[in-house]
């Protein structure tokens, strides 16, 4: 029987990845901050699919909470599926921001997501199975449009989870990017989402279920709320036409030099 890891269990996309793997089968370990929200979670999900659930009570912000998050993952065989979905937003303009939140963003968003797919990926790649899903943001490909730093935070995500993908994809190490729009989760404010189209804002149940759909039919890439695959597609093929001319011994001839 399989095990996940889930991060960010506590509410929205977390606690709906919950859902689907239990109900999937999936053994469970949630981590989050708050151990009370957790236990209630996973009590509910014990009768209602009676699969084993553990939680940790963990801030992967705190480098000693995260140590053991690590451990847990490079330790137990049993975990062969990582959801890195803790994360946090709302920084607003660099004008204002608080250089200390900013780092909190950085740590959790960055650094947590980091460490925690190194734990498990020489584990998973040594047994030729298992899957790190990563959750990202569609801010990571129009940065222009949102605030600075949580884009950024989530653009590394998308080129650490493509470039996991090269590298672990061969071993038999599934790893995918889901990149969800806007998702009426806590990390949006009622009032916030209020002045949203209705018709732009997702259920988070249903940005979960299409993930996981993505993941079904094979994508590293999965943006739920795209309609057509082929428009990302040609976006990478266009970013990969540019390969051959980004590294030359000299500088192209429009700068004159």
């Amino acid at each position: 029987m399989s095990k996940a890891l889930i991060t960010g269990a506590s509410g929205g996309i977390g606690e709906a990845y919950a859902q689907r793997l239990a109900r999937r089968g999936f053994d469970l370990v949630l981590v989050a901050r708050s151990a009370g929200k957790l236990e209630t979670i996973a009590a509910r999900l014990r009768a209602e699919t009676g699969v084993g659930i553990e939680t940790i009570a963990a801030d992967l912000g705190k480098v000693d909470n995260l140590a053991r998050v690590e451990a847990r993952l490079r330790e137990d065989a049993a975990i062969d599926t990582l959801v890195n979905n803790a994360g946090i937003a709302g920084e607003g303009p660099i004008t204002s921001a608080d250089p200390d939140y900013l780092s909190d963003m950085i740590d959790l968003n960055i650094v947590a997501v980091t460490r925690l797919a190194t734990a498990i990926a020489p584990r998973l790649a040594a047994n030729g199975t298992g899957a790190i899903v990563n959750l990202t943001s569609v801010t990571a490909l129009m940065p222009a449009h949102f605030t600075s730093v949580y884009p950024a935070t989530k653009a590394f995500v998308l080129a650490f989870s493509e470039a996991l993908a090269a590298e672990l994809g061969p071993k038999g190490v599934r790893v995918q990017a889901v990149l969800p729009g806007i998702t009426r989760t806590a990390i949006w404010e009622e009032e916030r989402l209020s002045q949203f189209p209705a018709e732009m804002v997702m259920e988070v149940g249903e940005m979960v279920d299409a993930a996981l759909a993505g993941f079904d039919q094979g994508e590293t890439i999965t943006m739920p709320s795209l309609p057509d695959k082929e428009d990302f597609d040609a976006f990478l093929s266009a970013r990969d036409a540019l390969r051959p001319n980004l590294s030359h011994r000299k500088a192209a001839a429009r700068y004159g030099l």
